[in-house]
């Protein structure tokens, strides 16, 4: 039955997500993509996007979105609370264990030993989604003719903006995709409409 299968899916992303919304998305990848087929590689791209362009964590508004795609809101309740529920539980558990034991050696070593896992995961999806957006075939195939050299610039673009200035991540991500539906419906079927616009303001007068 789909949700159980969304239900049970995120209870495991939720249970193993170590290090937040970006670690999980390794995770979320493995379900939606890679075991159920939920949602393409390209599809897993935007909904990193939506997620993060949303408020609230990344983890819980994926889960929204791919139980609302997959099964409406039925599904997107039980997504969502199988993505939630193990948190609730650990959390309740482990902070009372953390101020107890917080400035022991072992807890201390285990918190040390998750960090480089959750970097790796971190990388993992992060790396993913790069390759569907540098290569059209979204595997690393070095060929002039898989390269998307537009999605390249933008991502170009997006990393200096993020580390050069100053602008919400929001504005960059909405400003990217205005260009590339500039892009895509191509300049002149734009401003050819404003020039015949402005001529015809002109002539009023």
């Amino acid at each position: 039955m789909i949700y159980l299968q969304l239900f049970f899916s995120y209870l495991q992303i939720g249970a193993f997500s170590f290090g937040g919304g970006y670690a999980a998305m390794a995770l979320i990848q493995a379900q939606v993509v890679e075991k159920y087929h939920w949602l393409s590689m390209a599809e897993f791209g935007d909904l990193v996007t939506i997620a993060e362009m949303t408020p609230g964590p990344i983890a819980v508004n994926s889960a929204t979105f791919v139980g609302a795609q997959v099964a409406g809101i039925p599904g997107a309740l039980a997504a969502t609370l199988g993505c939630i529920l193990p948190s609730c539980i650990i959390v309740t558990l482990l902070a009372k264990i953390y101020i107890q034991y917080q400035n022991v050696k072992i807890m201390q070593d285990i918190l040390g030993t998750l960090r480089p896992v959750v970097v790796s995961m971190i990388a993992v999806a992060g790396l993913s989604i790069i390759f569907s957006i540098f290569f059209e075939s979204g595997t690393l195939e070095l060929s002039l003719s898989n390269l998307n050299i537009r999605g390249i610039i933008f991502f170009a673009i997006a990393l200096f903006c993020l580390r050069k200035t100053k602008l919400n991540p929001i504005f960059i991500m909405v400003g990217c995709g205005i260009l590339e539906q500039l892009c895509s419906i191509g300049m002149d079927n734009i401003l050819i409409p404003i020039k015949a616009i402005f001529l015809d303001s002109f002539h009023i007068f």
